[in-house]
């Protein structure tokens, strides 16, 4: 579920969890993944799996979750990213009551040019069963 929609650099969030996208294909060289890559977590600029798969990594205080959710396949690679949102999301493993930071995703250059449904997928998020804090890019 959606507790709040924030706007601000989620990457000094006070939240310990923070989740993105990334791409099945791992070829994550642009958007907020490549900005985590080239930050935090070189290896992820490469990462991808299959739909629905969560890849987590732990940096000081931390963890960054990296949601195998779409496909660089053109507009069609975005098709059922909701569905695999809120699948990743469910994965996650935080204690009940502790908040995920997430950026909203799709809502970047990319995803919109691709053919994100961003309001979908925001509403595949309040559907999750995770306290979420959603970062407006």
């Amino acid at each position: 579920m959606v507790v709040r929609q924030v706007t601000g650099d989620i990457f000094t969030a006070s939240q310990k969890h923070i989740a993105f996208a990334i791409n099945k294909e791992g070829e994550n060289y642009s958007g907020f993944a490549c900005a985590v890559a080239k930050l935090i977590w070189p290896d992820l600029m490469h990462l991808g799996g299959k739909l629905g798969d969560v890849h987590s990594h732990k940096r000081g205080q931390k963890t960054y979750h990296a949601l195998v959710c779409h496909s660089m396949i053109g507009r069609k690679g975005w098709k059922d990213s909701p569905k695999y949102v809120r699948e990743c999301l469910n994965k996650i493993r935080v204690p009940e009551d502790e908040e995920i930071a997430i950026v909203l995703i799709g809502s970047g250059p990319v995803g919109r040019s691709q053919g994100a449904n961003v309001d979908a997928i925001l509403a595949a998020m309040h559907k999750s069963s995770k306290r979420l804090v959603v970062f407006m890019l």
